[in-house]
């Protein structure tokens, strides 16, 4: 018996090429863009383990504030891109703290997160940061968890008036 004859595409001609993930360091103008994204994660992002009320209480707001932009820059910030439009970014200042871990939704689990923290992670590690820090929410948990970071405190802490849950982490590099 030989080949039939048919062929079959491979998948990636069934649904297109996969859009290519570019990272790169945060730069002025990045605000109203990341915040879209913070804003997208906590409120569609962990509608399931955070509760509406929660939700307005991390992210009240999509309006940048003021000083949102300059956290940005002031930190390392690595942001992800597809096709030119930011999907994901992560910070971290000189003390090993990382402030900022964040996927759009439409976007997680894709490998946008991995790549971003790995990107910190060689940071870090270039630096000479011997211990990275952060406080992750019920559902940036599992994520750093599965990466090897350790849980070290379960924790409320208080939003405009509102206790959301969330656990002191840390990994050492």
């Amino acid at each position: 018996m030989g080949r039939t004859g048919l062929s079959f595409p491979r998948r990636r001609h069934l649904t297109g090429r996969p859009p290519r993930l570019r990272l790169r360091r945060a730069r002025p103008g990045d605000g109203a863009p990341t915040r879209a994204v913070f804003h997208d994660a906590v409120h569609r992002g962990a509608s399931l383990s955070y509760s509406p009320e929660e939700r307005d209480a991390w992210s009240p707001s999509p309006e940048v504030p003021d000083d949102w932009e300059q956290k940005l820059l002031s930190r390392h910030t690595v942001i992800a891109e597809i096709r030119g439009a930011p999907v994901g970014f992560m910070t971290l200042g000189e003390d090993g703290y990382l402030d900022f871990a964040y996927v759009a939704p439409d976007w997680t689990g894709r490998g946008i997160g991995r790549a971003l923290l790995q990107a910190i992670l060689r940071e870090a590690r270039r630096t000479g940061l011997g211990r990275l820090s952060t406080e992750a929410s019920l559902v940036a948990r599992p994520f750093f968890a599965r990466h090897g970071w350790r849980e070290t405190a379960r924790q409320s802490v208080i939003r405009h008036g509102v206790a959301l849950t969330n656990f002191r982490m840390e990994i050492d590099l």
